[in-house]
């Protein structure tokens, strides 16, 4: 059975609508449902919607509409019954695992008993469900990391991490586009920009999108970040 939707107020101008306190693919599925469902109705007011895990984050126009009528809009439309989204697009990301590209490796290997191929193996082989994307811009959240090489969040998060960098926090494992600091554990880089401003579009990856990992070489690491560099996506859309 379904949690109830819950709409909560975040100031004088947003509210959240909580469906539910899990990390769940059809959780997120009716977040992504209900974040098309505004986009196709268009309520007075909604200035933006933000899907994440399991609640859509709305900004609205406190002069055209107010808290009470968009709470109610969303709470009716939150217990409907949705359409699931269609499937997203799956994309291959380049990867270079280890070394100075993945200094946390060596840890995850003793931490989980794997040696560090088979950590790579093992991440490498996953196929990611992006679920959100946020923090940063670009920087995005996935779920699906084997469990056998899940390792909890440092304790003392490092001051910054490069551009590209690859890395899992507990059950996830992310995708940062900008240098920043980081509580999660460096594994590879990619030389892809999931975010570039010069770019069109800025963003190319979306909730509800899936992404597979292919392991690169030092040099082909070098070559693919000079291309990424010049605009190119570097990411390709792939079979699932």
């Amino acid at each position: 059975m379904k949690p109830e939707p819950v709409i909560l107020p975040c100031g004088d101008s947003a509210l959240s609508v909580e469906l539910g306190a899990v990390i769940d693919e059809t959780l997120n599925g009716r977040v992504l449902a209900l974040d098309a469902l505004v986009t196709a109705e268009s309520p007075p007011g909604v200035i933006e919607t933000i899907p994440t895990y399991r609640s859509l984050f709305v900004v609205y126009d406190p002069v055209v509409a107010d808290y009470a009528t968009l709470a109610a809009w969303f709470l009716d439309r939150a217990n409907r019954a949705l359409t699931p989204p269609k499937p997203g697009r799956n994309w291959q990301f380049p990867v270079c695992y280890g070394a100075e590209h993945g200094i946390d490796l060596p840890f995850i290997a003793s931490r989980t008993g794997l040696s560090e191929a088979e950590v790579v193996r093992r991440h490498a082989a996953g196929l990611y469900r992006v679920y959100m994307m946020g923090f940063l811009p670009g920087f995005t959240y996935l779920g699906g990391l084997d469990a056998a090489i899940s390792v909890p969040r440092r304790d003392d998060p490092r001051l910054t991490s490069p551009t590209g960098t690859i890395s899992i926090g507990g059950i996830q494992t992310g995708i940062q586009c900008l240098a920043s600091p980081t509580g999660w554990h460096l594994i590879g880089r990619t030389p892809a920009r999931t975010y570039d401003p010069n770019r069109d579009p800025v963003f190319f990856l979306e909730p509800g999108d899936t992404v597979r990992f292919i392991a690169v070489s030092p040099d082909e690491f070098t070559a693919l970040e000079r291309r990424a560099a010049a605009g190119e996506r570097v990411a390709e859309a792939g079979n699932p």
